[in-house]
């Protein structure tokens, strides 16, 4: 009896480790394997439809193309296509399933050697999706990856770059992951991606001279965040609805010489989040975005001093630039020359016509501060009692509040740059354009109908 009960127990520990049985139509890797033996390097490769198990290692340069998108399963298990030669190219296969071990870091293809070309596959329930490491002058492109259906903690990164200097990412969509990372790559270009319901969007670490244009980084916890970089420009992308515990648009910690320029930026928390940046002395632009329909457009430290910030237009936020701890921002320019951004809630006027305000723009902002220190208050924003409230601190200088930055020139006309990041903003897909008008007309009935019963709440 127990050398039945020892041989039962051995054979179900046999079977909970054994490989996971291949489908009817499958092919064992081995067959995929003989033939990436057998080529030459060079060669083209070219790859039937039908299923093959990972672990595809490739250590020749040569290419693997896929013909009516076959299949490369891992069946929940280990890694799937491991490059170690340079110049390899994989194309048009469906990869999924890999393994779910963090410290493994299972991964749909890892690259380890330089001028790989990634493009056309699809790569779905994945821990880590493309992982380049000391891949340079590499392409990823045309991919489309879909992380596990795990906590957003448990997930590993849809794309990792690490010391792969000059490589290109274009035209990728990436969701459902945790980051798109990039860290210690110089000369890096990402243009042209789509990445949703992610952590971070892209989260850049100690990469230099970056260029980050035409993406859309939609529904993530934050949408862009630059830290420990110099030589970023981030132009004419979509960046809304990233919405997590801090809710960023775009951050900057510590950055460079950079320049961010028409982006739309909407429907963030914040809309931008600006610490100790610039790093050190240089250029620092911020000029020609939309920033519109955030909880805030801009948080920014006392310590970042030295940014332009200059041909922006800054529509319906709740608030606009604001001063994070004690300090101003008197050490920032909020024009150039004698052109300054465009605000919704400026109350000047333009006299001659020429486009400029006759009055400087320097925010009176009772009601937020009084908002900072009972956030119930926040159910009377655009509220005819908001209006009274900065109307007195305007008119009695003994209710103003302490000012925390002045727009000399403000615009009372979109800047040329605005229009143009408003353009960019239209390339996203209809369903991401904000609220329609019957929603955005149903969203302030909702809120007047909630300031009515909060007064009557008071008066009873």
């Amino acid at each position: 009896m127990f050398h039945f009960v020892l041989a039962s127990m051995l054979a179900g520990f046999s079977c909970g480790n054994a490989p996971h049985p291949l489908p009817p139509d499958a092919t064992d890797a081995r067959d995929l394997a003989s033939r990436i033996v057998a080529a030459a390097p060079g060669d083209v490769v070219r790859v039937e439809s039908g299923s093959y198990r990972g672990v595809i290692t490739i250590d020749k340069p040569l290419t693997l193309e896929g013909i009516g998108r076959p299949v490369i399963e891992g069946f929940g298990r280990g890694d799937l296509i491991l490059i170690t030669a340079p110049d390899v190219t994989v194309r048009g296969f469906d990869i999924r399933a890999t393994g779910t071990d963090l410290d493994k870091e299972n991964c749909g293809i890892r690259v380890l050697a330089p001028r790989a070309v990634i493009e056309d596959n699809r790569l779905e329930d994945v821990l880590f999706g493309i992982d380049l490491r000391g891949a340079p002058d590499s392409v990823v492109r045309g991919n489309t990856v879909g992380g596990k259906s795990l906590d957003i903690a448990r997930r590993g990164d849809g794309l990792r770059i690490w010391k792969s200097d000059r490589a290109r990412i274009e035209n990728n969509t990436l969701h459902d992951g945790r980051d798109a990372v990039l860290w210690y790559s110089t000369a890096v270009e990402v243009r042209g991606n789509r990445v949703e319901r992610c952590r971070y969007g892209f989260h850049l670490m100690y990469s230099h001279q970056v260029r980050i244009e035409h993406n859309e980084l939609l529904g993530n916890s934050v949408g862009l965040y630059i830290m420990y970089s110099e030589g970023v420009d981030v132009r004419d992308n979509l960046i809304a609805r990233n919405r997590g515990p801090s809710g960023f648009g775009i951050g900057l910690k510590e950055v460079s010489d950079y320049r961010i320029g028409r982006n739309l930026i909407r429907e963030n928390c914040v809309g931008m989040y600006i610490d100790d940046a610039p790093f050190r002395p240089g250029p620092a632009e911020i000029c020609g975005n939309v920033i519109s329909c955030n909880n805030t457009a801009m948080e920014v430290l006392p310590n970042a001093k030295g940014n332009v910030i200059a041909d922006n237009a800054f529509f319906d936020n709740l608030r606009t630039v604001t001063p994070l701890g004690r300090g101003d921002l008197y050490s920032n320019a909020f024009s150039r020359g004698e052109g300054g951004n465009y605000w919704s809630d400026y109350i000047g006027y333009d006299e001659d016509g020429d486009g400029i305000g006759e009055w400087v723009h320097e925010p009176v902002a009772l009601f937020s501060e009084l908002i900072e220190r009972e956030p119930r208050l926040a159910v009377l924003r655009f509220s005819p009692a908001e209006q009274a409230i900065d109307f007195v601190a305007r008119a009695i200088p003994a209710m103003r509040p302490g000012g925390v930055f002045v727009d000399e020139f403000p615009r009372t006309r979109l800047p040329t740059d605005a229009t143009a990041a408003l353009t960019a903003g239209r390339v996203g897909r209809a369903s991401e354009e904000g609220f329609s008008a019957v929603r955005a007309a149903l969203a302030a009935f909702a809120l007047l109908v909630v300031s009515a019963l909060a007064a009557l709440g008071g008066m009873s």
